[in-house]
């Protein structure tokens, strides 16, 4: 018997239970694309299926709308795989176990997918009613969003006739999402040269910056906390030029503000040193004494290898020192938004290279673009470096007028007694995809309540399902 049978709206909770039985993790997509296939084969419906598993799936208008514009509903069909330590379900070949718990649906053991599921059910559910008043609906069902929305980056939008768009990616209810960063990662790379240190007597020290708070480089970049490749930078130029790098490391992802960063230097005077970054310790305490209260210089003796030389040591000192990190813009339309950033979230010494790796994120594609050429300008007096840009994809700039999401506040505030809370995000979403290849993109981002998303305690609640339901039936009705 099926666990959601009872639950309203049947369609939907139907079409969301049989996506739970088909395995659907990022990169394992198959067969739930061909699932998506057969479902438009049987209705007769316009289908398109490329070869990364991305389905378009297009209805067209019911009686009466044949004049309409056409409406986007979009949606991503992969699924984060976690699991509680004891699970031993093999999520790359096994559906999942669903459960009702009062008002919540869950997954025993693992995650569920309402992070997007939902929307494959509800799109579905649209795509299934022949009763349902609706213009021309195009259904697109991405693959791979979880692991950097590979399936829109490669999507071919030509069967799109539609320039208004109804993205069901949120986990937020009453939140409209309206406008979202794009981003790149901007990576330097500088050939350093080595050489004996050459004053008599040196020691060799590591330095510390521990106890950071770090966070997601979007999420988290207004929060103003410390950066501890940066902090490290500010740490060697006080020590300077005294000093030889042998090697300066921090960070692990670039969309992660780092929390800790070393660097092994040969030094003339191992207690000036100690002293100088005992007395920057205190500085830095006291400047992010609110937002960051428990930085921590560490000096330890040891340490191995052949410095830099001079001109290497001050040129990695250099790009620490002067590289752009932080909020460089807020947004003059949406208060407290952060519309430009970087993080410089990941320093290594591999051999005799040092890379610095920045994560840039912005609203305004221009912005984007001028930090990537601030940094190419810091580059250029450096012997030898290198810049690169990978995995750049565009922002989603917020539109003053937007009918889409005039209407669908409309509905929203007589359906709810209030009006919704109109968002934007300095972090990707698909719809920023979306918006470069359709130019004039008008779009709203909207999801029923979800908590804990990609852990084993992720959680649909069933009557925010309910009313986002009724939400997107009456905002396609009234698009005649």
């Amino acid at each position: 018997m099926a666990v959601l049978e009872h639950l309203e709206p049947k369609s939907v909770f139907h079409f969301f239970e049989e996506l739970c039985a088909i395995p659907h993790g990022s990169y394992n997509t198959k067969l739930v694309s061909d699932w998506l296939v057969a479902f438009a084969k049987e209705r007769g419906l316009e289908h398109y299926q490329d070869e990364l598993n991305n389905v378009i799936i297009i209805k067209e208008a019911s009686a009466g709308y044949e004049n309409a514009d056409p409406v986007i509903l979009q949606g991503h069909m992969d699924m984060v795989c976690e699991q509680a330590p004891d699970c031993t379900k093999d999520m790359a070949t096994e559906g999942l176990d669903l459960a009702v718990d009062g008002d919540t649906v869950l997954a025993k053991g693992t995650t569920l997918g309402g992070d997007d599921g939902i929307a494959v059910a509800m799109m579905l559910a649209v795509l299934d009613d022949d009763a349902m008043c609706h213009p021309r609906v195009e259904c697109v069902f991405t693959v791979d969003e979880e692991v950097g929305m590979e399936g829109a980056v490669g999507l071919d939008v030509t069967p799109l006739k539609g320039r208004r768009m109804l993205n069901l990616d949120s986990e937020d209810e009453g939140v409209f999402t309206v406008s979202c960063a794009g981003g790149n990662l901007t990576t330097c790379e500088i050939p350093v040269k080595r050489a004996p240190y050459p004053f008599a007597g040196g020691v060799c020290l590591t330095i510390r910056v521990e106890g950071l708070l770090g966070g997601h480089s979007g999420a988290e970049i207004h929060k103003g906390r410390a950066n501890a490749n940066v902090l490290l930078g500010r740490l060697l130029y006080h020590v300077a030029p005294n000093l030889r790098i042998v090697s300066v490391n921090g960070g692990l992802k670039d969309n992660a503000i780092p929390v800790s960063a070393a660097a092994v230097v040969c030094v003339k005077d191992p207690d000036f040193v100690r002293v100088t970054c005992g007395t920057l310790e205190a500085a830095f305490r006291n400047e992010y004494a609110v937002t960051d209260p428990d930085i921590r210089v560490f000096v330890d003796a040891g340490g191995e290898g052949l410095p830099m030389d001079w001109p290497s040591t001050k040129q990695i000192i250099t790009l620490l020192t002067c590289c752009p990190n932080g909020i460089y813009a807020m947004s003059p339309d949406i208060p407290g938004l952060v519309q430009t950033s970087l993080n410089l979230g990941i320093l290594a010494t591999v051999g005799d290279h040092v890379t610095a790796s920045f994560c840039i994120r912005s609203s305004i594609e221009s912005q984007k673009e001028m930090l990537v050429e601030k940094i190419s300008q810091l580059m250029i007096g450096m012997e030898g470096a290198t810049l690169s840009v990978a995995g750049d994809y565009p922002g989603w700039q917020y539109r003053h007028d937007s009918p889409l999401r005039d209407l669908m506040t409309e509905v929203f505030t007589e359906q709810y007694g209030y009006a919704p809370k109109i968002e934007a995000i300095h972090a990707g979403l698909e719809c920023g995809l979306f918006s470069g290849k359709l130019p004039g993109l008008d779009c709203v981002s909207v999801g029923p309540d979800m908590q804990d998303i990609h852990t084993f305690r992720e959680r649909l609640h069933i009557a925010s399902t309910q009313r986002l339901w009724a939400m997107v039936v009456e905002t396609l009705r009234r698009m005649k």
